[in-house]
């Protein structure tokens, strides 16, 4: 990488992804029967932090972000207080205080997200070269969070396994103060007046340039896709401990990390392939991965070794797709309002798509299920591998992007 502020800018992505990956994964047993009891509704409202946050967000974070704090200030502020609340949580008990930290945490931390990526795009010579590995060290933070943890408590049962899962809270926190002050040393990234003429809000002023027909378009296809990405989450876990794959429960993690590993490779080389493929034709084919993936599991759920072997197209639906669509947004929009066009774009990837996934795929499973609990699994799989082609077939016809993006025509003259 031949920027300067390169290599912060990576310890800037492991750790923002480091304080994500050491609570996500384990807090949903935290809160079962073993550990906090909460009802399922319960759960469910913990789970819609991070939804309601990527809302908040855009209205007030990020356009604070862009019109009145240096972003790497607002980083700091944001992890500090943020990371106090996750710490918060290690001794929260009740329903109450354990929901209302998280909602803490989560408006602070969502919008660090979007901020982070205008950090790096901010300071990046070539953003197209040099992102992908630059967000690469995201998916590294992820796993070190992660993987460890899952180890550490691999044969942990019961109450032994809740006191253990207790410790997410604590090293997440820990994180987020570690990136709070590192925030400090980050290159300063001042913030940007408004236009003349413009409205001085920035996210109203983002969501003006919906009016461009490619934009609206990729905006669609962002739900489309952030909808079927987040059902993954939501429908692998229990196909690959199913009968028909019949793979370990304490397997699940390592072959669906097989992806993260895939994503790592796929950031490395992400700029090598934007440069020759261009923005159409690479979040395409990160869109088709999705299909690829999702029509193996329909037609071949008892071959477990491709079920297995097909993991590695996470990384290309990730990369080719999600970091794609960070660059775009960052050439895509004018520079006093890409936070917030951050911010809105993550409203569809963090927010909307997590909940069109939970409100379609757990109800469509439950309809697919037989009496006995045998779920039809290949006409379930059909529905993201139809949703992934038709995503593909709109942004194949519809989406026209300027060639030239780096200074973006202005809305409303």
């Amino acid at each position: 990488m031949k920027s300067p502020a390169a290599k912060k800018l990576f310890v800037m992505m492991v750790l923002e992804f480091f304080i994500w990956g050491a609570w996500l994964p384990l807090i949903w047993g935290y809160m079962g029967k073993d550990g906090l009891n909460f009802t399922e509704l319960q759960v469910k409202a913990v789970g819609s932090a991070f939804a309601i946050a990527s809302v908040v967000g855009i209205f007030f974070s990020n356009q604070f972000a862009d019109r009145s704090f240096a972003a790497e200030k607002f980083m700091s502020f944001s992890h500090l207080v943020g990371g106090l609340a996750i710490l918060g949580m290690y001794w929260a008990k009740d329903f109450p205080t354990f929901f209302g930290l998280m909602l803490v945490h989560s408006l602070l931390y969502v919008p660090t997200i979007s901020v982070s990526n205008s950090i790096a795009f901010a300071h990046l010579k070539d953003a197209k070269k040099e992102f992908g590995l630059v967000r690469m060290g995201g998916t590294i933070g992820w796993i070190l969070a992660a993987w460890p943890l899952f180890f550490v408590l691999d044969g942990k049962v019961g109450a032994e396994a809740v006191t253990a899962s207790q410790n997410i809270f604590l090293i997440s926190g820990l994180a987020s103060l570690v990136l709070a002050g590192f925030s400090l040393i980050l290159p300063h990234t001042p913030p940007k007046a408004a236009v003349t003429g413009e409205s001085g809000f920035a996210w109203l002023r983002a969501v003006k340039f919906l009016s461009k027909p490619y934009l609206l378009v990729l905006f669609i296809v962002t739900f489309i896709d952030a909808t079927i990405h987040n059902g993954y989450f939501i429908l692998a876990d229990g196909f690959l401990r199913s009968d028909v794959v019949g793979i370990e429960p304490k397997w699940i993690m390592p072959v669906m990390s097989i992806g993260q590993v895939a994503e790592i490779l796929t950031m490395a080389v992400l700029g090598w392939f934007l440069s020759r493929m261009g923005w159409k034709t690479t979040m395409i084919l990160g869109i088709l991965g999705h299909a690829a993936r999702f029509a193996v599991f329909a037609f071949m759920p008892q071959n477990q070794t491709m079920i297995i072997l097909v993991q590695v197209l996470h990384g290309i639906c990730y990369a080719f797709f999600f970091a794609t669509l960070y660059i775009f947004i960052d050439a895509a929009f004018p520079k006093d309002v890409r936070s917030s066009a951050q911010g809105l774009f993550n409203l569809l990837v963090l927010g909307l798509g997590d909940l069109a996934a939970k409100w379609f795929f757990i109800p469509l499973q439950g309809k697919l299920t037989s009496p006995e609990g045998v779920v039809n699994y290949q006409e379930l799989f059909l529905w993201p591998t139809g949703l992934s082609l038709g995503a593909s077939v709109l942004l194949l016809v519809a989406f026209w992007p300027p060639k030239n993006l780096d200074a973006p025509a202005e809305v409303g003259h």
